[in-house]
């Protein structure tokens, strides 16, 4: 009887969990509008400049694309325009789970990297990876197109992120982001690309 039990308990586990995944991926491929989302794996890893993508409520045009390589891993950067004149930048990682950051440049900021803790804006980061990478650059970024850049980045709860970056020689850019759920951004690529 106790056997029974027991397969019965699991099997209910088992079901939950099937549904909870169900549930999750449904969220993540639908927008608020009911029609389906794009298909968040490679969607923003294909972005180039010209293309357009909606975050949220806000506008933005693809400038330029920095492709990163770090040993094994790699990740994208695209820099985005909007009207506002504000620098920002979408993230996307693409390891066991798509990461989409949004950056916004925190050019007047006077914090640097390496401690353990920092505090800009009023919140707390804590120091979450530092390294180096190769990179590519397209587009408008100011950069040459091939060479290194560092990096330090911090988080603080579940969606903040603080992150600086020095391309070649540079100095630190610092600029604070935030995770985003792929139901958030809508992909619009340049009518060649379609």
């Amino acid at each position: 009887m106790d056997a029974l039990v027991t397969c019965l308990v699991a099997a209910v586990a088992v079901l939950a969990v099937v549904v909870v995944v169900v549930w999750a991926r449904r969220r993540a491929t639908s927008r608020s509008d009911g029609q389906p989302a794009e298909s968040p794996r490679g969607g923003p890893l294909r972005l180039s400049p010209g293309d357009r993508v909606r975050i949220r409520e806000r506008e933005y045009a693809v400038s330029a694309t920095i492709r990163l390589v770090e040993g094994d891993w790699s990740w994208v950067q695209h820099l985005l325009d909007d009207d506002s004149g504000t620098r920002h930048r979408l993230s996307v990682e693409d390891g066991l789970e798509l990461e989409l950051v949004l950056w916004t440049a925190e050019p007047g900021a006077t914090v640097t990297p390496g401690a353990p803790t920092i505090e800009l804006g009023g919140r707390r980061y804590t120091w979450a990876e530092t390294g180096q990478a190769r990179y590519t650059a397209t587009g408008e970024t100011e950069l040459p197109s091939t060479g290194t850049m560092r990096y330090h980045d911090y988080q603080s709860g579940g969606a903040a992120r603080l992150s600086f970056e020095a391309y070649g020689e540079e100095g630190w850019r610092v600029a604070r982001g935030d995770l985003l759920d792929p139901a958030d951004l809508t992909i619009r690529p340049t009518p060649e690309a379609r």
